[in-house]
């Protein structure tokens, strides 16, 4: 089992959201991935918690992993609701 880094920093642009990560790298990614981001407020964008799990969003009940940014995973909950 392999231990995501850690993110420590997280901005956002007009698309998309940008989280940098302890060991330097910087991935972005489209907001379009996440809806709960894509139509939250600026100030409930720049209310995340970030741990070694991941990235939280406590008004929006968003919860994003790092090993599932990395691997290129959007959001799960669209992917469950298309398979049910």
């Amino acid at each position: 089992m392999s231990i995501s880094p850690e993110p420590v920093a997280v901005r956002f642009d007009e698309d998309s959201f940008w989280v940098d990560l302890e060991d330097g790298r910087n991935l972005g990614i489209p907001l379009a991935w996440f809806p709960r981001l894509l139509h939250a407020t600026p100030a409930q964008r720049e209310a995340v918690s970030l741990s070694r799990a991941g990235l939280h969003w406590e008004e929006i009940d968003e919860d994003i992993s790092i090993a599932g940014l990395i691997a290129g995973r959007g959001d799960q909950t669209r992917n469950r609701k298309k398979a049910a």
